[in-house]
C-alpha cells in the first residue's frame, strides 16, 4: 500500500484510543509505563522504565531529577526513543523523537499534584548517585520532612520534566504466526506520512 498523508492529531488520537483500552484492562498493572532509551556521551545507549504523565499533539511528557543519569544523558543527546508494550492487548507503540524541557508552569503544576511523600522523596534523593548506606537516604528524608513541616513543598530546582516531540510513531498489533500489523507515522511539516511496513 502506498504512503498517505494525514493530519497532525491523527496518531495522537490513535494512541489515546489504545491507552484507554490499556487502562480499561485490569490485567495491566501500570498502563502508562514506558521504556525510555537515551544515549550517553560516546554513543552508549541506556534504557529504563518510567511513567507517562501526560501527552497531547506536542508530545509525550515525563518528569525526573535533572542530575540523574537520564537527566544528564538528555542534556548531552536529545535524541530518544519510547516504547509501550501492552501484551494483554497484543499492542506495542514505538516513538522516536527529540526531547525539550517542559515549561516552568507545567513542571510546577505537576509537582504540586504529587503526593507529599513523593515531593519529599524528590528533594531527598540524589537520584543515580552512589549512597554509602540506606540509612543515609532515610536521614535525608527525615531532614527534608522537618524542613517543610507545616508548609507546602516547592518544586526542587533540580527537578523538572521533558517532552518527547515525536518524529516517528509506530503502531504494532500482534498477529498469528508472526503476521503482525505495523503502521508507521513519520512527521511531515504540519502533518504525517503514513505507511504500512512488513512485520
Amino acid at each position: 500500500m502506498s504512503s498517505t498523508k494525514t493530519a497532525l492529531q491523527e496518531p495522537f488520537k490513535k494512541f489515546s484510543t489504545w491507552l484507554d483500552k490499556a487502562v480499561a484492562t485490569k490485567e495491566i498493572v501500570e498502563p502508562t509505563a514506558m521504556c525510555l532509551s537515551t544515549v550517553a556521551e560516546g554513543g552508549v545507549p541506556s534504557s529504563r522504565m518510567i511513567l507517562l504523565k501526560k501527552f497531547d499533539e506536542r508530545g509525550f511528557c515525563f518528569f525526573t531529577n535533572l542530575t540523574s543519569r537520564k537527566g544528564k544523558e538528555l542534556n548531552i543527546n536529545k535524541n530518544v526513543a519510547l516504547c509501550f508494550y501492552w501484551g494483554v492487548l497484543a499492542f506495542q507503540v514505538r516513538i522516536e523523537g527529540v526531547v525539550e524541557k517542559v515549561s516552568i508552569q507545567e513542571a510546577d503544576e505537576y509537582f504540586s499534584s504529587r503526593r507529599r511523600g513523593s515531593q519529599i522523596g524528590a528533594w531527598a534523593s540524589k537520584q543515580s548517585h552512589e549512597m554509602k548506606e540506606w540509612s543515609e537516604f532515610e536521614e535525608r528524608i527525615k531532614t527534608i520532612s522537618a524542613d517543610f513541616a507545616g508548609q507546602e513543598i516547592p518544586r526542587p530546582p533540580f527537578w523538572s520534566g521533558f517532552r518527547v516531540v515525536p518524529k516517528r510513531i509506530e503502531f504494532w498489533e500482534e498477529g498469528e504466526f508472526r503476521i503482525h500489523r505495523r503502521e508507521v507515522y513519520e512527521r511531515d511539516l504540519e502533518g504525517w506520512i503514513v505507511k504500512r511496513i512488513y512485520p
